[in-house]
Parts: structure tokens; sequence; C-alpha cells
């Protein structure tokens, strides 16, 4: 499971509410353990030991930086954080990509689901974005992939053609090309200015939504978290499973959907196309 969020502001503006929400989150999935983090400089996966604890706060706490810690270095065990941001001092790569964010993960195993409950997990993911200045997010099912090697292309197709519900985030391009764009639905949804405030605001929003497992949670004047129904779901379309929910608010955010050019992995443009519209 995934947990996502999207920031325009700076990175040295929010730098100590990311490294707390960080804290927050290995004090949460304990007694798992983020063990390796990556050194981005030089491609190495140095172990996060009482040297590598404090390299990753100077980076975190710093002007802009890449980070990527996980239980395993060259596996995935569920448990991640990822994140890429961008300093106000970074002024040329603002201008060579006006539409960059501040782009953060935080990963769960699945497993929790059956041992501390959806209610939890959708505790957890409010408690981590609570001091962060984010314009978006999402938590739910998701892919995860230490690498994306073609040989894994064609099963990741059959996946996500058939089970609607699972996300395949790339943060790389995200951070690049997002700006205050929307993600397609999840089982979470965090919504924020500007596009919450185009929607009226949670009661605007909540007054276009009519599934009955919707929910609509004000978190703050300009900002909300609309979870559709008790816990994720994969979906199938094998079994006409659509998500008819997470589909209802496709339609209603779909001016503001995120429409990326380009190739996603190794998805071609217009096999990302048909993913990024499958709730439309």
């Amino acid at each position: 499971m995934s947990i996502a969020f999207y920031l325009r502001a700076p990175h040295d503006e929010f730098a100590p509410a990311l490294w707390r929400s960080l804290e927050r989150y290995r004090q949460a999935i304990e007694p798992m353990r983020l063990r390796w983090y990556w050194d981005c400089y030089t491609g190495d996966w140095p172990e996060l030991d009482a040297s590598g604890e404090a390299d990753l706060r100077k980076r975190i706490l710093g002007s802009s930086c890449f980070i990527e810690v996980t239980g395993l270095a060259h596996s995935v065990t569920g448990a991640a954080f990822r994140y890429h941001g961008r300093g106000s001092r970074s002024l040329s790569f603002r201008e060579d990509y006006p539409e960059n964010a501040c782009t953060a993960e935080f990963w769960l195993p699945t497993e929790f689901l059956d041992e501390r409950g959806p209610d939890w997990i959708r505790a957890l993911a409010i408690d981590l974005g609570r001091e962060l200045p984010w314009n978006s997010g999402h938590a739910g099912l998701s892919l995860e992939l230490s690498t994306w090697p073609q040989s894994l292309t064609q099963r990741l197709r059959e996946v996500t053609r058939r089970h609607p519900g699972f996300d395949l985030t790339r943060l790389p391009e995200l951070a690049l090309y997002l700006g205050t764009k929307l993600r397609p639905p999840a089982w979470l949804n965090f919504l924020g200015p500007p596009v919450l405030d185009e929607l009226g605001g949670a009661e605007g929003l909540r007054s276009r939504l009519h599934s009955p497992s919707t929910r609509v949670e004000s978190l703050s004047p300009d900002r909300a978290v609309v979870s559709l129904g008790p816990a994720p779901e994969a979906g199938d379309l094998e079994t006409s499973d659509t998500l008819p929910a997470y589909r209802e608010l496709a339609r209603v955010l779909e001016p503001w959907l995120y429409a990326h050019r380009g190739e996603w992995g190794f998805f071609s443009e217009p096999e990302v196309r048909q993913w990024e519209r499958r709730f439309l």
C-alpha cells in the first residue's frame, strides 16, 4: 500500500515537518525497520546505522534532496520511504520544469490491512500528512517495484488492466510534471488548494458525490480527504467489479486529472493514457 503526498511548496519550507512525518512513520511500522538508504551521489546503498541516520537527517533538513529508505536494498518488503524534493533556490530547475512538485511516498505491507485494519491505516495516512502543506495526495493499493525490467511489463499490463484499484507510481516523473494536477482516484484522496477551492470546498465536493460508500471529511478550511469505502479495493473487470465509487469521483475530478506525456516505465504513451483514464 502506498501513501503519497504532492507539494508545490519548496522543500526548505517544510523540511522539519517532513522529518517528523518520517519519524512517525518509522515508529508506526515497528517492529519492521528501514535498514538501508540510497546515496544519490554514489549510487550505493549504505546501512542506516548511526552515521547513516545523521546523513539522512542532514539531507532531509537541507535545501533539497532525493531520498529512498527501504527495508532491503535490492528488493521490496512493503516498507519504504521515497522522496523527491526541490528547494526554493533551485531557480533554473523551476524554470525548466514549471510544473514540478515535491513528492513523498510512504509504503505499508498489505498484511497491515488484516493485522492492523483499514481504520488504523487511514488514521496513519491523515497523521503523516498533518503537518505537510500538500496540494493533493492519495493512499491505496499499489504495485511496489524495486526496478522495472522490460521482462515484467507484460505482467504489469495484465494486472493493471484487470484490477483498476492498483496504482503504479513513479515519483521522478511526477516530481517534474504533476504540478497541482491530480492522480486517478484511490481509496483515500487528499484534496487541497487550488482544486478543492475550485470545487467549492468540502461541502461543494460532498454535494457532487452520491455513492453510499463515499465519505468526505474536512481536515481544515482548505483541505479534505475523500474515502471510497471502508477499505481499499483492487476491483476485477473480469467479474464486473468496476469500482463505481472510484468512477464517480473520477468524473467529478476529470477537469483536474493529470495526463502524463511520454512513456511510464515501459508502458507506451497510448497505454499510459488508457491506464490513467481507467475510471472514466
